[in-house]
């Protein structure tokens, strides 16, 4: 069978839309049919080749998406031809499996244990959650990463107490999914910051307290009046950027404040300058590796949540595209114009 599959044929330049060839599933492999997938800044830092050289060229992308088992190959047992399933890059239940190839004009092009910008994908069965046909696809693929990293974030990494203070530096998909977090728990105040206006005001929607534009004033003395001369309890910071970092950590609480570093620099970023004497007072600055989520038990927690009405994501979805589109979607999520995340809509 065949189906078309955006690939990353070259660092920094559009991907190229080829048709591809299901290969014949391995042990612990699942085939999926994509209804809808998410794109993620970790698709940009991918394309970009911020980590380095490229060393998979061909290979396709994507770690969010909601999908429909088509089969399974040998050993799956907790996945099922006919299922609705969530696909996410964290692992989860069962069997991790050989990464797949696939045949194609290009030649071989290479895949990791997830990858959903395609019409169909071979798909590690760990990296797969089942859900209820019930489930909104499109809130489905954002359970992928953007949703159950920021639950982690805010759960395992944070640990954001009832009324403790929160800033919240890129209020993109994970940002606003923290920021509900972070209301949902208690934190308070809750401050949202981002560069662009149309994202703070859906932040505010979510349970930001207080929202700012960067760089239109001085961000550390008016986030210091309303959390404290001190600083706040928590700082997520989501965009990787070193002066943001440094500013999220000096705006950390220097005792038992908690920095938590979402966005990740590329390698030829300027170092962020740290003054490391807190440390060792139980100030806390840690990176966070998708909040430390577990998909096979979070996942269900947020089905509850959702369906009681404690939390909603359905703002979160900012434009919709057809896979024929994925260029036009990386340029607006790069133009930071777009509220919300973009998705990747396979039967358009």
């Amino acid at each position: 069978m065949k189906f078309k599959a955006a690939v990353l044929v070259e660092s920094r330049n559009p991907l190229v839309i080829e048709e591809l060839e299901v290969p014949v599933l391995k042990y612990g492999q699942v085939l999926v049919k994509i209804i809808c997938s998410g794109i993620c800044g970790a698709q940009i830092n991918e394309i970009d080749a911020v980590k380095g050289p490229d060393k998979f060229l061909p290979h396709l992308l994507g770690h969010e998406a909601t999908a429909e088992v088509v089969d399974c190959g040998e050993g799956v047992t907790t996945v099922k031809p006919g299922q609705r399933v969530v696909c996410h890059w964290r692992k989860g239940a069962g069997l991790q499996s050989p990464t797949p190839q696939y045949k194609s004009k290009l030649g071989l092009v290479n895949a990791g244990w997830v990858t959903t910008f395609s019409e169909y994908s071979v798909v590690s069965e760990n990296r797969l959650t089942p859900v209820s046909r019930d489930l909104d696809p499109e809130i489905g693929a954002l359970m992928g990463c953007a949703i159950t990293t920021a639950m982690g974030v805010i759960n395992n990494d944070a640990r954001l107490g009832i009324g403790e203070s929160i800033v919240v530096f890129g209020a993109g998909g994970v940002g606003l999914s923290i920021i509900q977090f972070a209301a949902l728990v208690g934190g308070y105040p809750i401050v949202a910051i981002d560069l662009h206006e149309n994202k703070l005001e859906l932040a505010k929607s979510l349970g930001a307290t207080h929202t700012f534009k960067a760089g239109a004033i001085d961000l550390d003395e008016e986030i210091r009046n309303i959390v404290g001369t001190a600083g706040a309890d928590v700082a997520i910071e989501n965009t990787g950027n070193a002066d943001v970092i440094e500013m999220a950590y000096a705006l950390t609480n220097g005792k038992g404040g908690r920095t938590i570093l979402v966005g990740v620099p590329p390698v030829t970023a300027r170092r962020p300058s740290i003054y490391t004497l807190p440390l060792h007072f139980d100030k806390v600055l840690k990176g966070s590796e998708g909040g430390h989520c577990r998909p096979e038990s979070d996942i269900p927690k947020l089905l509850k949540l959702c369906q009681v009405g404690r939390v909603r994501f359905n703002g979160l979805v900012g434009v919709r595209y057809p896979l024929g589109r994925v260029n036009d979607a990386l340029l607006d999520l790069r133009s930071g114009r777009i509220p919300g995340r973009c998705l990747l809509m396979m039967g358009q």
